[in-house]
């Protein structure tokens, strides 16, 4: 929030601004409570708890700043320190198209989403 709040004054001056937030389906009541969602099955309560803001926060902006997209996206289980325990996960440079996708949005794209590479997902 507050890397967000300092660069609003820039956002203001950029010809097409776009900020993306990395947060997870984990933070997703649609994804945690559907037994068909590996989410279903991974109890990280303050984790899931923490995305769910940040997709919030992200919505949140969105209503208040109608000339800067803000987007959320779920980038995939990424193999990253966190889950390297696990042995699971796809590369950053896999899971960073998402992110290239959003932050790279034309004047028209959509704003205060939650998506994955395949699009829109519900929240």
């Amino acid at each position: 929030m507050r890397v967000t709040e300092a660069a609003l004054p820039l956002l203001r001056r950029s010809s097409n601004p776009n900020v993306v937030t990395v947060s997870s389906s984990m933070g997703s009541f649609w994804a945690v409570n559907n037994p068909d969602r590996p989410e279903f099955h991974v109890p990280l309560a303050l984790y899931a708890a923490s995305k769910s803001a940040a997709t919030m926060l992200t919505v949140q902006y969105a209503k208040a700043h109608p000339g800067i997209k803000f987007n959320a996206l779920e980038p995939g289980t990424t193999a990253t320190d966190m889950t390297a325990a696990m042995g699971i996960g796809r590369s950053p440079e896999e899971s960073a198209r998402t992110v290239v996708r959003l932050a790279t949005l034309d004047a028209d794209g959509p704003t205060g989403t939650f998506q994955d590479e395949t699009g829109e997902l519900r929240w």
